[in-house]
């Protein structure tokens, strides 16, 4: 059972992968196009990881799978943050259908 339910988990993180991979190639600019990568990063990645898991179970091995999803899911986010905020703040602009810009909001707040 813990078998077909891994290979589950490994054929959702593989369609999250392959998403993320089109998002990266079809979205207009850096930030929807980071957007993508971190969903892909950690949804996909991570589901794989907890698919291989079910599937060795409590070993050594299954025990690092946990601690790098715990890792992904911590670091992900923060990272991708700093990377938009970088590329505003370096002035790369947005794709212009964007709707809002929290940033320049943000920096028109401290002004």
């Amino acid at each position: 059972m813990n078998s077909i339910a891994g290979l589950i988990f490994v054929a959702v993180g593989l369609t999250f992968d392959l998403l993320g991979c089109l998002g990266l190639v079809r979205l207009p600019d850096v930030y929807n196009r980071l957007q993508a990568a971190t969903k892909c990063v950690t949804m996909g990645t991570c589901s794989i990881l907890f698919g291989a898991f079910l599937v060795v179970g409590w070993t050594a091995a299954g025990i690092k799978m946990l601690m790098c999803i715990v890792f992904i899911l911590l670091t992900s986010p923060v990272a991708a943050h700093a990377i938009a905020r970088g590329a505003h703040r370096a002035g790369v602009k947005l794709w212009e259908g964007s709707v809002i810009d929290r940033y320049a909001q943000d920096k028109e707040g401290e002004a």
